[in-house]
């Protein structure tokens, strides 16, 4: 999907779906597209909010690190996904940081416009509304499972990354190519548990791999046993 360019572009983005053209058209002021490769860091904690990020193409994820330096996964991000909202709506610094999983095309746009369109337009803050909630719903659910085993927790993580990679959150949508580390870390397991978990997920023909590399989930059935997927 290309970056937007005109303020009818955004009329797909359920975000922006109600705002009035002249609402889409100030979000759009100046706007800068870029794109990143994987791993590379979108959005640093601490940093002062300027922007406000529409990720068009691609999976980010949302970072912290605990207290003794271990790496915290918050939530990911996929196409159409908006991030870097609050430092803009409460003018804190960056809570967390974004960085890239795979190479991904942002559009930054100007939190002055943003923070306007806001004040007149309720359906947007109520759209925001929404969406910080969905995101502390996903949260809730990776957290409470954080006590299973690593299969359940490998699978949810799997599951969780083709929502993101795929159309309207399909499960078995194909996983771009990752590293292990990185399935590791969302998954809340020791890279090597993670390693052979994913073999034993492979012989049972629960995952199976894609020509492009990565990974899909062939079998829904051992997530719908553990209540991971409706």
């Amino acid at each position: 999907m290309a970056p937007p360019e005109r303020a009818t572009d955004l009329d797909a983005l359920p975000l922006f779906a109600e705002l009035a053209g002249e609402s889409r058209r100030a979000l759009l002021d100046r706007h800068l597209a870029v794109r990143f490769e994987a791993e590379q860091t979108l959005v640093m904690e601490g940093d002062w909010g300027e922007s406000v990020f529409l990720l068009r193409r691609g999976i980010a994820k949302v970072r912290s690190f605990s207290g003794d330096g271990e790496e915290v996964i918050l939530s990911l991000l996929g196409g159409g996904e908006l991030f870097g909202e609050l430092a803009i709506l409460d003018e804190n610094p960056r809570s967390a940081d974004v960085v890239a999983l795979t190479p991904v095309e942002l559009v930054k746009l100007r939190a002055a416009p943003f923070r306007e369109v806001i004040r007149r337009e309720p359906s947007l803050a109520l759209a925001l509304a929404r969406l910080q909630a969905g995101r502390l719903r996903d949260l809730n659910r990776r957290f409470a499972i954080q006590t299973s085993d690593a299969t359940t927790r490998l699978l949810a993580a799997l599951a969780y990354l083709a929502a993101k990679a795929g159309p309207e959150g399909d499960p078995q949508a194909a996983i771009p190519p990752l590293p292990q580390r990185e399935l590791a870390v969302l998954s809340g397991l020791a890279r090597e548990t993670a390693s052979r978990t994913l073999s034993k997920l492979r012989q049972r023909g629960t995952v199976v791999d894609t020509p492009e590399g990565g990974l899909r989930l062939a079998d829904l059935k051992p997530l719908k046993q553990r209540a991971l997927l409706g």
